[in-house]
């Protein structure tokens, strides 16, 4: 899913900066033009290098998108401390580090948006996600608090909730509960965090913008 945003934002017209645990990025960065790194959204040293070597490669901040992946799984009251405090790391306060080190620069150049890839489970929780539904549930606020904070500055933030998507194997049992009857794909998650992102986008903020083929029931 990252490789997929990362691509559509290149075609955006974006210069892409990356970083993720394996060299991945490292790779997709040099394919696309762009500047990657290894390391761990979980880590405030690494978040604070890549935001660092981008504005002095680049010399500004647009845009950012924060995306992981689910934090540990389990049956709820059997997930052990260490597992939840790792989640925070990995779901929310990457997304509040992130926030602190990158509105100067936004606020410097009169706006910016940033995006949180999220779970359609964060407002229906889903036993199979009980760390990612949780924390992301209050990664909604978050992204509420900072929108109306800072929109006066013309600093946007807002939520993708994707449903099941195609980077990882559906199961027909899954698939049966998706009212559109299949998983999405890693492009129309990309082509939602690019409209997000988008001047077209420029009066939404502080949303969640559900993607997940309808599984989503509540209103």
């Amino acid at each position: 899913m990252g490789a997929a945003i990362a691509r559509r934002l290149a075609a955006d017209g974006y210069v892409v900066s990356l970083m993720s645990i394996s060299d991945s990025a490292v790779d997709l960065a040099d394919e696309l033009g762009g500047l990657g790194m290894s390391g761990s959204v979980a880590d405030p040293a690494d978040l604070a290098t890549l935001v660092e070597k981008t504005v002095e490669v680049f010399g500004r901040i647009d845009a950012v998108v924060n995306n992981t992946g689910h934090p540990a799984r389990g049956r709820l009251l059997e997930i052990p401390d260490d597992d939840w405090h790792a989640g925070l790391d990995l779901v929310l306060l990457n997304v509040v580090r992130m926030a602190r080190l990158v509105t100067p620069y936004m606020q410097a150049r009169g706006g910016g948006a940033i995006v949180n890839i999220s779970t359609f489970a964060a407002y229906e929780p889903d036993p199979a996600f009980p760390v990612s539904a949780s924390l992301r549930a209050a990664l909604g606020t978050f992204a509420k608090l900072y929108a109306d904070a800072y929109a006066s500055e013309g600093i946007r933030m807002n939520n993708v909730l994707p449903g099941y998507v195609d980077s990882h194997p559906v199961s027909e049992e899954t698939l049966s509960r998706v009212p559109m009857g299949r998983a999405g794909s890693v492009e129309e998650i990309a082509k939602a965090v690019s409209f997000l992102l988008s001047a077209d986008a420029g009066y939404v903020t502080g949303q969640n913008l559900r993607v997940d083929g309808g599984i989503t029931r509540s209103v």
